[in-house]
């Protein structure tokens, strides 16, 4: 059974796997993977994404490739998982 803290990661994890890349000319988010809690749902079960999930998703992609490299995260999302919740959301997972 997960408990809140580990699901909360496994969604901040996810979510920042779909969109971890920096973006030339934008201002990084402030990254704080605690910020995708909203993707918790998603990413502990087969539902998509909320449109809460999503916002900060794109919100926090400037963040991504830094929340992977974090291996404290890595081990709560899979990959797959991150590329499923990035496709419902609309974003194209970057390569870091």
């Amino acid at each position: 059974m997960k408990t809140p803290t580990m699901v909360w990661l496994a969604v901040a994890v996810a979510t920042m796997m779909v969109f971890m890349h920096d973006i030339p000319g934008t201002t990084a988010a402030t990254c704080n993977y605690m910020e995708l809690v909203s993707c918790a749902d998603a990413i502990s079960s087969s539902n998509p994404p909320s449109g809460a999930c999503c916002s900060k998703i794109k919100e926090q992609r400037p963040c991504f490739c830094q929340y992977l490299q974090d291996p404290k995260l890595r081990q709560y999302v899979s990959l797959a998982t991150a590329q499923r919740i990035a496709s419902q959301c609309g974003v194209t997972l970057p390569q870091c």
